[in-house]
């Protein structure tokens, strides 16, 4: 997939799509909230095998049953990319798709 930085009014539109995501320090941003600490584990595995498979890798912690995202394409000068909202449109999927 080939990566470009948004622009503006794409970013604004794609956010309207996202419930939670906001643009936090320059980063597509959110934090999730789990169930318990091994539900957020699962979910982190289940989204790191996405973001491998498309190379595109996220800035994330977990404390407890909480994990906290943030997605920026670093070669393409810390821009906010497509590559950015297909990873965030996947995690929506696999944490609506889940018991969380």
């Amino acid at each position: 997939m080939k990566k470009y930085k948004l622009e503006t009014a794409d970013l604004n539109a794609v956010l309207q799509e996202l419930p939670g995501w906001e643009v936090k320090a320059g980063k597509l941003h959110k934090t999730f909230k789990f169930g318990s600490f091994a539900q957020a584990m699962g979910w982190m595995v289940s989204a790191a095998v996405y973001a491998d498979k498309i190379d595109h890798h996220p800035e994330w912690s977990n404390v407890y049953n909480r994990v906290t995202v943030n997605l920026v394409t670093h070669d393409l000068d810390n821009a906010i990319s497509n590559l950015d909202v297909d990873l965030a449109r996947q995690m929506e999927k696999l944490f609506r798709g889940s018991n969380y």
